[in-house]
């Protein structure tokens, strides 16, 4: 082999480096916004995440761009990192702007706006891990290191600032290989978010001068060589953990696939009863009993369009559904009881354990509510406006006081999570009783046939994996599912088709690593990164 061959992986990068670092304007922002929405295709439901060697490392060329100016490039490292993050964030939660046509007549005009403002917002998260990168830029290949540092940083103060929000961390285009994706039972999606920064970005030192670094290639081989050793685990802990099945759970799931407009229908009461036990009652098979080969009958969020404990005729009907020894487990509103402080028609958004003679066995009320859709930031000031969150609901929703596991006949303690509170990692409290099982109720029919229910699944799957725990998951239009504590899929209903699902109950594994420490182990891996890196910049200057 001649030296021009050995050389020539390194300038074919760094024909394609140059174009970056020396970009600037309009050019520069349609680059990094190019780059950041391409990356989407890590994510589910495309899970094409060998992609990211090409997109990622345009971060760090944005960022090498940034060399003068205001603050050190401070300031043009900021505005390179929004345009990346605006362009991941339009493309990931496009599907946002469907639930604006559910009731088009009152929020189509805001269409345009929810699909451009969340995104604007988020971005500027980016923008901030990209400016403290530039603050400790150093020449050589730790300048990867900072930026999967500063980038997790960022995506951490995502995931809890004014709420949080951490759909679509970039640890989550590890996932889509279950494989890869084990490696969150020991640093959660914080540490998966740290990896798949400086993976996916290490092939930028390709394109790096021999002044810069000797060698060029080492950082990517060591990311191959990493990429290798989290599969070769992940394959090992599969293989150690089959799935195994609680004896004498059986459940089944109910996926209406109900339409927004009935979903939310008062006068619609008794249709949306009628398909409901229809559908729980349906028999999948010449030996099967419908309802009555069940333990545990689980219906998806907000199932009602009224206040089902003041319904005695729904709760009759329920009744009569349920065979003797089998419980429903529900979403649906609830109106507070005679002793809140809450003002006007409030609600939780709950879920009910109902048993077969159509009593309430447990409630359990959702805390981490939506922003926009279950209530408004200022409710009484926007409201004076004439604004509205998606629900419609004078008020806005009341949150629960906390997560809590509960116990229903027949079965382990479970932890239930509604809608996109299993995005959050560590919703399972720490300290307490251990559950068994979780279940996700979720309402994702206000967001159609686009990537934003596999993202849901892709995400509620990570949450199984981090605690070591099954999750039981219906949804109206679905992707209802079972999963093991290992996040293997062992049934699940496609997106929007009307079915029951008909499974064993999996068994929970022993506690993670990481549902022992939480984000203790990375915080501490995160803390030495930082001191390396202030060292190196400080010995550079």
């Amino acid at each position: 082999m001649t030296l021009t061959q050995t050389r020539q992986p390194t300038t074919i990068v760094t024909r394609l480096s140059h174009p970056v670092v020396l970009a600037w304007g309009w050019r520069r922002a349609a680059i990094a916004f190019t780059a950041g929405a391409i990356s989407v295709l890590g994510l589910a439901p495309f899970d094409f995440w060998p992609l990211l060697f090409v997109t990622f490392p345009v971060m760090i060329w944005l960022i090498d761009g940034a060399a003068s100016g205001r603050w050190g490039g401070a300031l043009s490292a900021a505005v390179a990192g929004w345009w990346f993050g605006f362009g991941y964030f339009v493309a990931g939660l496009y599907w946002i702007g469907h639930a604006f046509l559910v009731d088009a007549k009152t929020f189509g005009w805001l269409l345009p706006i929810a699909v451009t403002a969340l995104p604007a917002y988020l971005a500027i998260y980016t923008a901030l891990g990209f400016a403290i990168a530039r603050a400790l830029w150093t020449r050589g290949p730790i300048r990867i290191l900072t930026l999967a540092l500063t980038l997790t940083i960022a995506e951490w103060l995502r995931g809890h600032l004014f709420t949080g929000f951490p759909w679509n961390a970039f640890g989550y285009t590890l996932t889509g290989p279950l494989v890869l994706a084990q490696v969150s039972a020991l640093l959660g999606l914080w540490g998966l978010t740290f990896f798949a920064v400086a993976i996916f970005a290490s092939p930028a030192t390709l394109a790096d001068e021999s002044a810069d670094t000797r060698r060029p290639a080492l950082p990517f081989l060591l990311a191959i060589v990493t990429l290798a050793a989290l599969a070769a685990f992940g394959a090992t802990r599969l293989s150690l953990h089959p799935t195994e099945f609680v004896d004498g759970v059986r459940l089944r799931i109910m996926q209406p696939n109900l339409p927004q407009d009935e979903k939310f229908n008062y006068n619609a009461k008794q249709q949306v009863m009628n398909r409901y036990i229809a559908l729980s009652s349906r028999a999948t098979g010449p030996r099967s009993a419908g309802v009555g080969d069940a333990t545990h009958l689980i219906w998806p969020e907000s199932a009602f369009p009224f206040f089902l404990a003041r319904e005695p005729d729904a709760l009759a009907q329920i009744a009569d559904l349920l065979p003797a020894g089998t419980v429903l487990i529900t979403g649906a509103v609830r109106a507070p009881d005679s002793t809140s402080r809450a003002k006007g028609p409030r609600a939780y958004n709950s879920v009910y354990a109902i048993d077969h003679g159509g009593s309430i066995l447990a409630i359990y009320d959702k805390v981490h509510l939506v922003p926009f859709g279950e209530y408004l930031p200022f409710q009484d000031t926007l409201e004076r406006l004439g604004l509205t969150q998606l629900t419609k609901l004078p008020g806005g929703f009341i949150s629960g006081d906390r997560h809590r596991p509960i116990s229903v006949p027949h079965t382990p303690r479970f932890l239930p999570l509604v809608c996109y509170e299993i995005i959050f990692p560590g919703a399972v409290p720490r300290g307490g009783e251990r559950p068994n099982w979780l279940v996700n109720l979720t309402n994702d029919g206000w967001f159609g046939t686009s990537s934003g229910p596999y993202q849901h699944l892709q995400q509620a799957r990570v949450r199984a994996i981090e605690e070591g725990l099954p999750l039981v998951r219906a949804a109206n239009t679905g992707i209802s599912a079972v999963i093991d504590p290992l996040g293997r899929i062992v049934k699940s209903l496609p997106l929007g088709q009307e079915a029951v699902l008909d499974a064993q109950l999996p068994q929970p594994i022993e506690p993670t690593l990481y549902a022992r420490m939480g984000d203790g182990l990375i915080g501490m891996f995160l803390v030495i990164a930082a001191v390396i890196i202030v060292r190196r910049r400080l010995r550079q200057h």
